[in-house]
């Protein structure tokens, strides 16, 4: 039998990979210096399950995460079940947030979602953005913490240290948060996206903080190009 022709049955080669971009290879510098420094980061708001997390995240709105984690102890003791948080009633539950920002609107919000979740969910949790922003007081940013924490999803929340840290550094430079998310997902390597903004918030919280950045002991200082670098 005769051997076919080499020419006419060419080596199948993989497609050469794209050379990595200056800006992706910082990214990916920057959160390894991050993920080597903290590699298991948690939120610092208390919670037990998925649905006390949510309140907490919708608590925390304009509040800090010490200040609501002082409210919420008490408040998850008689109340962690979107059954129990329905029954307290947004008069019961505003007396219980009272020491939070806002709170007669929160204690309205939590009351209808958790009204929400037994008429619409079972009581459960959905694992879905449009299910979960259909909630009364649940945002987007709300939505990226709870499917990120509760269930492990890739997203990226934008606070305000996210959204500060993102456009001084610079890694994404926005004028929204939508903007910085959007700039964040295309830049920020897969490895990485679990904890991303869990290290750029506390980064931001800790470090990178808005009036006096300590930049004397930042991880980062030397891929950082911020201007206004303090001594």
């Amino acid at each position: 039998m005769a051997r076919g022709n080499p020419a006419a049955s060419p080596v199948r080669r993989r497609p050469a990979r794209a050379p990595k971009t200056a800006a992706a290879a910082r990214a990916e510098a920057i959160f390894a210096r991050l993920a080597a420094a903290n590699p298991e980061p948690k939120s610092e708001l208390e919670y037990v399950d998925a649905f006390t997390l949510l309140v907490a995240v919708v608590l925390s709105a304009q509040a800090t995460d010490a200040g609501v984690n002082k409210a919420t102890r008490a408040l998850f003791a008689v109340a962690d079940t979107p059954a129990k948080m329905a029954a307290l009633g947004e008069v019961g539950l505003a007396e219980r947030i009272k020491t939070i920002g806002l709170y007669r609107t929160k204690a309205k919000n939590v009351v209808a979602l958790s009204q929400a979740l037994i008429r619409d969910h079972g009581g459960e949790v959905p694992a879905d953005r449009d299910a979960l922003e259909a909630l009364p007081g649940v945002g987007r940013k709300t939505a990226n913490v709870v499917l990120n924490v509760a269930f492990g999803a890739p997203t990226l929340a934008v606070d305000t240290h996210v959204f500060r840290v993102a456009n001084r550094i610079p890694l994404a430079k926005g004028e929204t948060p939508r903007e910085v998310e959007d700039g964040l997902m295309k830049i920020i390597p897969a490895r990485f996206m679990r904890h991303a903004h869990h290290w750029l918030i506390l980064h931001g919280r800790y470090v990178c903080k808005a009036r006096a950045p300590a930049c004397a002991r930042c991880a980062i200082a030397d891929l950082c190009r911020y201007e206004d670098k303090t001594v």
